[in-house]
C-alpha cells in the first residue's frame, strides 16, 4: 500500500493546527455567549507568561542551568506554547482593533506553526521516509530504485528540514511586536 509522506505525516499536523484554531473559535464563541468577554481580555495575561515559561526549554537546551532533563523541558514547552497560544488567540478573538496586536497574533501563529513542523512533522517524517527506504530495500529494490521511489518524499523531508533557520526570527519577530503591544496597553489602557 503506497501511503505518502504527505498523507502519513503533513495532513496530521494540518488537523491538529486546525483543532487549535477550532477550539479557539469554541472557546471565543463560548466567552461571547454567556457575556464573559471580560474574561478573554485578560487571557493575554496567563498566555504570555506561559509563552515567557515555555522559553526553559531553550534555555535548558543551551545549558544556561542543567537541572532537570532536556525532554522533560521538552515536553513542558510544548504544553505550555500550546496552552499559551490558545489562551492568546482567545484574547486575540475576532476583534479587528489595532493592528500591532494582529500583526502580534500572526507572527504567534507563525510561529506556532513552525514549532509544529519541528516537532512533530520533522521527527515523524524522517522515521517514516526511513522506514519506507528500508521496506523497498527488503523487496530487492536497487538505491537508485528506492530514491527514485522516494524522490517527493525526499524533497518534501528536505524542505522541512529548514524550518530551524526560521523558528528562532520568528520567535524573536513575535516578542518585539507582542512587546510593543504590551507597551502601548500601559501607555494607553484607561486606568480607573
Amino acid at each position: 500500500m503506497n501511503r505518502s509522506l504527505f498523507r502519513v505525516e503533513i495532513l496530521p499536523f494540518f488537523l491538529q493546527f486546525a483543532a487549535l484554531l477550532a477550539l479557539t473559535l469554541v472557546g471565543d464563541f463560548l466567552l461571547h455567549r454567556f457575556g464573559w468577554v471580560s474574561i478573554g481580555r485578560y487571557m493575554g495575561i496567563p498566555g504570555t507568561v506561559l509563552l515567557v515559561l515555555s522559553l526553559l526549554y531553550s534555555l535548558r537546551k543551551r545549558k544556561v542551568f542543567t537541572a532537570g532533563k532536556p525532554s522533560m523541558f521538552l515536553r513542558i514547552h510544548e504544553f505550555f506554547t500550546l496552552l499559551g497560544a490558545w489562551m492568546i488567540l482567545i484574547h486575540a478573538g475576532i476583534h479587528f482593533n489595532a493592528i500591532l496586536p494582529w500583526l502580534a497574533t500572526m507572527a504567534m501563529i507563525i510561529n506556532v506553526i513552525s514549532g509544529f513542523v519541528g516537532r512533530y512533522l520533522l521527527r515523524r517524517s524522517q522515521r517514516h521516509l526511513m522506514a519506507r527506504q528500508e521496506n523497498h530495500r527488503s523487496q530487492g529494490l536497487s538505491e537508485e530504485a528506492v530514491k527514485a521511489k522516494l524522490f517527493w518524499d525526499a524533497v518534501t523531508f528536505d524542505l522541512m528540514t529548514q524550518w530551524r533557520t526560521i523558528h528562532f526570527p520568528i520567535s524573536f519577530a513575535f516578542a518585539i511586536l507582542a512587546g510593543g503591544h504590551m507597551v502601548s496597553i500601559f501607555l494607553f489602557w484607561k486606568w480607573p
